[in-house]
């Protein structure tokens, strides 16, 4: 279910709590996301806009956010206008997906000045504009609509803003029974489709609710015809509900098993329901990290096909490979036939094409019939296969140093294909920069790109139950670091057994078993053996881990260890308290 104007009406009377709250930071993580960290009277707490197309929501977040080395031009401007502001006022428009945050601040000469955050909740046309409401003049907006793209309205900096075009539907709070009836009767519209069209803020989820409780059809899926007089009991049965703020925030599956939400009890869900406390937890749980993971596939899609074009030319190498090899293991046999070819010169004539003699090196004298190129003579045949053995003797040498260093990419390249499996924005970055150090790609922003204050990558830390630090490293760069330079000697470092996954250290020499099994969860879950049981998780001192010289970024050796066999739990892994940490905030 898209988030309707019901649901909006419920969060904005959830964030009715945010009301005085003041603004101590803005940060912006990536283009289409505000997060705002206030100072509320319940203690602090972060508010999340989002003008995502596919998953627009506001709702207060738990979820850490990694932010960019610089603040984007929207970002700055909202930190001017609204940072250490006080939010007075958060409405609805109506019952639209448009939410208004009106927040209080002193400008730079002390004066008191009033600027609005509008939220525009639509698809693929969502938007946050920050708003002057003296003279309704946009001061930015985090996507710029230009003429060229709506002819309708601007979205630009100094532009007067305008609404979003009118729908002109009923106010489902509104309407009364008279005006619902003429409406419905008018309507020649099945009871879905007439519900959406008519009312506004009503999903076709909200609507298939309200005709599945009248039993207007057997399923939220079929239509018949409508029955007005039942239709409006139902409805008005809902619309009370919204109209007192009694909401249940709740996630099921509907009756085609696709994943929905609401804030509205559904009888229409096909199994069993989560249920919340708060909207901002449905919202939470339900997104999840659905819009971040659609946001790296986008930015990921091209390193994941450079590194498995990468790893397809390895494993078709490493195959000629062991055929070489496998060639290669005759050299013995080549320089048999050279010697049994000489010492039987007078035997052989130019013209044949085998020549069958006795192998004076076999114990039982056994005949062998060595195959000859008819256009050469029997002495340069033998040389031919003195040459061979020659060749492959030499190669023998090669193609296991070839082999070795194979293997070793190829294991290298599907470490880093787990990692992306796993990676978030910032962890991308750092896995590419990886990349350009390595020399597999061209660094196409050399001369752009600033010189680092440090090389501090992004540090992923969870809190065990006992209250131990656990650092997890999602890419190679973190794993040197957290391994590396991070841990002591005393500290406890795990890796899933022959399995490509993360480094995982337990900071500390005084823990409990609860504290391993928790940071073994983390290696086994943060690994290509996610999705497997009883999974093998080696651990030792980090004094007995060490890279070998030359040694691609991550790979290490390690002894003493011992191993764990653990069954990943994602629900575990999500209840460990858990941050980031990284030199950009």
């Amino acid at each position: 279910m898209a988030l309707d104007g019901i649901v909006t009406r419920a969060i904005v009377h959830e964030l009715q709590s945010c009301q005085g709250a003041r603004i101590n930071k803005i940060y912006q993580p990536n283009d289409r996301d505000i997060v705002l960290h206030m100072r509320t009277k319940q203690g602090n707490a972060k508010l999340l806009l989002s003008a995502n197309p596919t998953y627009p929501r506001v709702h207060l977040t738990q979820e850490t956010f990694v932010n960019p080395a610089e603040a984007p031009m929207f970002c700055m401007v909202l930190r001017k206008h609204c940072e250490s502001g006080i939010i007075e006022d958060i409405q609805q428009v109506g019952m639209e997906r448009i939410i208004h945050i009106t927040i209080r601040q002193r400008d730079e000469l002390g004066d008191i000045s009033s600027k609005k955050i509008i939220i525009e909740l639509m698809g693929r046309h969502s938007n946050i504009i920050l708003l002057d409401p003296a003279s309704s003049t946009i001061l930015d907006g985090i996507h710029h609509v230009t003429p060229s793209i709506s002819s309708y309205r601007v979205v630009m900096p100094g532009f007067s803003y305008t609404n979003p075009p009118e729908q002109h539907k009923l106010n489902p709070l509104e309407t009364g029974q008279e005006a619902f009836r003429e409406a419905c009767l008018m309507s020649e519209e099945q009871a879905v489709p007439w519900l959406v069209g008519t009312f506004s803020g009503l999903s076709p989820l909200a609507a298939q609710e309200i005709t599945h409780r009248t039993g207007a059809h057997a399923s939220a899926e079929e239509e018949t015809e409508k029955d007005c007089g039942s239709l409006w009991s139902t409805f008005n049965e809902i619309m009370e509900l919204v109209r007192s703020h009694q909401y249940t925030p709740v996630t099921g599956l509907n009756g085609k098993g696709k994943s929905v939400f609401s804030v509205i009890p559904l009888s229409l869900l096909a199994g069993e329901a989560a249920t919340y406390d708060s909207v901002s937890q449905c919202l939470e749980d339900y997104y999840g990290d659905k819009a971040q993971r659609d946001t790296v596939k986008q930015k990921v899609s091209d390193l994941l096909r450079f590194l498995q074009n990468e790893r397809t030319k390895n494993i078709k190498k490493l195959n000629n490979l062991n055929a070489d090899l496998e060639e290669a293991g005759d050299a013995d046999r080549y320089r048999i036939y050279g010697e049994l070819l000489f010492a039987s010169l007078h035997q052989i004539q130019k013209g044949d094409r085998e020549a069958k003699l006795t192998n004076f090196y076999d114990e039982d004298q056994a005949s062998v019939t060595i195959p000859l190129d008819p256009l050469l003579t029997p002495s340069d045949n033998a040389q031919r296969y003195f040459k061979k053995y020659n060749k492959y003797k030499n190669s023998l040498a090669v193609i296991d140093e070839q082999l070795i260093k194979t293997r070793e990419e190829i294991d290298y390249i599907e470490n880093l294909l787990q990692q992306l499996a796993h990676a978030s924005l910032n962890d991308i970055d750092e896995i590419r920069d990886e990349l350009i150090q390595q020399g597999y790609l061209r660094d196409r922003n050399r001369k752009a790109k600033k010189k680092k204050k440090n090389d501090k990558p992004t540090l992923h830390v969870y809190t065990s139950s006992e209250g131990v630090e656990l650092y997890v490293g999602k890419n190679n760069l973190q794993n040197e670091y957290v391994t590396n330079r991070l841990a002591s000697s005393n500290d406890t470092w795990l890796h899933t057994k022959d399995i490509p996954g993360s480094h995982v250290v337990i900071r500390s020499s005084d823990y409990g078993d609860a504290t391993l099994q928790e940071a073994a969860q983390l290696a086994a879950y943060y690994s290509q053996a996610k999705e497997s049981s009883s999974v093998p998780v080696d651990y030792t001192l980090i004094r007995h881990v060490r890279k070998p010289n030359g040694a691609k970024p991550g790979f290490v050796i390690y002894d003493n260890q011992k191993t764990l066999f653990v069954t990943p739990n994602e629900q575990q892994i999500k209840a460990l308290p858990n941050s980031v940490k990284n030199n950009r905030n």
